[in-house]
């Protein structure tokens, strides 16, 4: 905002410079009594309202777009790639944006060569979505001191010094965690199976991302008001469905009795559930396995529907119009809250039907 506002007023005082000069030019040649000064005099205004337009239209340019700088995780999900379209869609020429996207491919590395480059290209606003959590002190007192907003979105970070991030957009995830547990709590009632041992594993999402550390403690916090509730094992699964189902293949071969499987994204689920198909198993509502997961996506309810997942809680991608949100405050120098979470819900199987169609994910 600031640098553009800088910009602006240069590109006026160069306007009134040009303007001066052609005065000046035309001023001459009356002067020197030339027979074409009348000539001259029309050509050299000509030439300055022609510099002074160009001038002008710059000028409209530099106040009329706010240039972002997006890096993203990748495309490990459906529920990512809606978080993807959110973005796009909302930092638009339409809106007064230019967009500056980049995919980091799950690699930290990438995303902290792509900030150095946004702050290279003088951008506006920086938008990061982590890959972890941790090892952004560095690149984000770059920006700090090239003066450019950091707003983080979904994965959180962890800094030594908060204000090297202006704002955090995202769910909460410990939040979701409680409300997986409290939907199991019930669904174990309701079907005369809360005194029963119950037999857990989780497919965890990738460490030390945010979601994964949330919804891992959320469960593990809430789990200990169940003292017949047993985790058997944790492991990741990356958040995709092709490692959600290699590692769910591992746990039906090292455990006889698995009750309900926690998946922490539905495209792990959806790898786990071909899984436990392939060993001759079955799950969902009406199977031998509870079903868990996490996001909420448009898949989540086919396969509430066809009867495989039991319930999926919910994790809002659409993060774009709550971060354009917050930049529209900040060039209005207004403040902004510090952690914005966006709203969310739980779905469970016997409301997919109805529910899918208001879907916008």
């Amino acid at each position: 905002m600031k640098k553009r506002f800088v910009s602006v007023m240069a590109a006026a005082f160069m306007t009134a410079a040009m303007v001066l000069t052609g005065c000046g030019g035309s001023q001459t040649a009356v002067t020197t009594g030339a027979p074409d000064s009348g000539e001259t005099k029309a050509e050299t205004t000509a030439e300055a309202k022609s510099d002074a337009d160009t001038t002008e239209a710059k000028t409209e340019d530099a106040k009329g777009e706010i240039v972002v700088g997006f890096s993203q995780v990748g495309a490990e999900s459906d529920w990512r790639t809606a978080n993807t379209e959110s973005m796009k869609s909302t930092f638009t020429a339409e809106n007064g944006y230019k967009l500056i996207f980049d995919d980091a491919q799950q690699k930290q590395e990438n995303q902290l060569k792509a900030v150095r480059n946004f702050i290279q290209q003088d951008v506006d606003y920086i938008v990061i979505a982590p890959v972890t959590e941790t090892g952004w002190d560095t690149v984000l007192q770059e920006a700090k001191d090239a003066g450019i907003p950091v707003i983080i979105v979904d994965r959180m970070i962890d800094v030594s010094d908060d204000s090297l991030y202006t704002a955090w957009v995202g769910s909460n995830f410990l939040q979701e965690g409680y409300d997986a547990v409290s939907w199991l709590d019930e669904y174990l009632k309701s079907n005369n199976r809360d005194k029963d041992e119950v037999n857990i594993v989780t497919l965890q999402g990738t460490i030390g991302s945010s979601a994964q550390i949330g919804r891992t403690e959320g469960v593990e916090e809430k789990m200990k008001d169940h003292s017949n509730w047993k985790m058997l094992e944790r492991q990741t699964g990356e958040f995709t469905q092709a490692r959600g189902q290699e590692v769910m293949e591992s746990f039906l071969k090292t455990y006889d009795k698995i009750d309900v499987v926690i998946a922490e994204n539905d495209n792990m689920a959806f790898g786990a559930i071909d899984a436990i198909k392939a060993a001759g198993k079955t799950c969902g509502p009406k199977g031998d396995i509870v079903i868990i997961s996490f996001d909420a996506v448009s898949a989540a309810f086919d396969s509430m529907i066809a009867g495989d997942m039991n319930v999926s809680i919910e994790c809002n991608p659409l993060h774009g119009p709550r971060v354009a949100e917050i930049i529209q405050k900040l060039e209005k120098d207004e403040s902004v809250d510090k952690i914005a979470y966006v709203k969310e819900g739980v779905f469970p199987a016997d409301t997919a039907e109805e529910e899918k169609p208001k879907r916008a994910y």
